[in-house]
């Protein structure tokens, strides 16, 4: 067992549509259990999570858990990364949110009990975070997961409506956006030494491998590679065939698709000539028509609880 500080558990009781608030006297009950030094703070909303992140007498090897779902996870990420620590600071996840698709990617059980044994543990492993700038957050905004620029957007927009299950929400959300088939921007996207400007419905940036709760974006993704996977779409001519490569990031096999391409880098700057861009960072929304995104990955930024 690897020796661990202090948990900073930072719950958001309104995850999973308040699910999250009846695992509270479980998780204080396991840790008290297992005699470990923990506190359990509730946040009251947005911002919150940010905040306590941030502000908190956090020790170097303590461990600050989000427990809820990715915009928990992004909340506290983006305050741990404010801190400007010289040592990555420890991160920890609890799973108890609506889609929790960043925890997918490292494993990270979904099972309340399992993953606090896994946080008890505390083996430790690096992830890489990303940060973007650009529309709504000019200074930029951390993300772990990814960044998803377009139809990806729209989707979620469209399923945040909806008050059925994440997976299920994200894919009527999908439905509905190829219904419309809004024109696609013109996009110039430049990484590392590379170049392309097509009109594009769909460009993800990604850290972790699934989002949208079903949604493969970056399938080969790697958490501690240095480097950010971009999956882009070019137009297509009939809403048909953008279903049929919709339906194929179910799967993750979208680049046995024509006009999907992959790759990975470690800086990215898009430009859009033609329309504007719709942008969301781990849920959260970039903006809403955005002219300019600049996007770079900053490796080994936490060290990550895990198997």
């Amino acid at each position: 067992m690897a020796q661990i500080g202090k948990l900073w558990v930072i719950l958001n009781p309104t995850a999973g549509k308040g699910k999250a608030a009846k695992q509270y006297p479980k998780i204080e009950r396991i840790l008290r259990e297992n005699g470990h030094d923990f506190e359990v703070f509730l946040t009251k909303g947005v911002g919150d999570a940010l905040n306590m992140a941030r502000d908190l007498p956090i020790g170097t090897d303590d461990i600050t858990v989000a427990a809820g779902g990715d915009g928990t996870c992004n909340e506290v990420v983006n305050g741990l990364l404010s801190r400007h620590a010289s040592t990555p600071p420890v991160f920890g996840i609890l799973p108890i949110g609506r889609g929790n698709d960043f925890s997918s990617t490292p494993g990270i059980p979904q099972d309340v009990e399992k993953a606090l044994q896994l946080l008890i543990a505390g083996n430790t492993r690096p992830l890489d975070a990303g940060l973007v700038k650009g529309g709504f957050f000019p200074d930029g905004r951390y993300f772990i997961n990814g960044i998803g620029i377009g139809f990806d957007t729209k989707v979620g927009f469209e399923a945040a409506k909806l008050k059925i299950k994440s997976g299920i929400s994200y894919a009527v959300g999908a439905l509905i956006t190829v219904i419309r088939y809004e024109p696609s921007p013109v996009l110039q996207i430049r990484y590392d030494d590379k170049e392309v400007t097509l009109p594009a419905v769909l460009v993800s940036v990604v850290n972790g491998r699934r989002m949208g709760g079903s949604f493969y974006m970056g399938p080969n993704a790697l958490l501690d590679d240095g480097l950010l996977d971009i999956c882009y779409v070019q137009h297509q001519k009939s809403r048909l065939d953008l279903l049929k490569i919709i339906s194929h990031y179910t799967k993750g096999t979208q680049g046995e698709c024509k006009g999907v391409t992959f790759d990975k880098g470690s800086h990215f700057h898009l430009k859009a000539l033609e329309g504007g861009m719709a942008a969301h960072c781990d849920g959260e929304t970039v903006c809403y028509e955005g002219t300019e995104l600049e996007i770079t990955c900053i490796p080994n930024a936490l060290r990550l609880i895990g198997a």
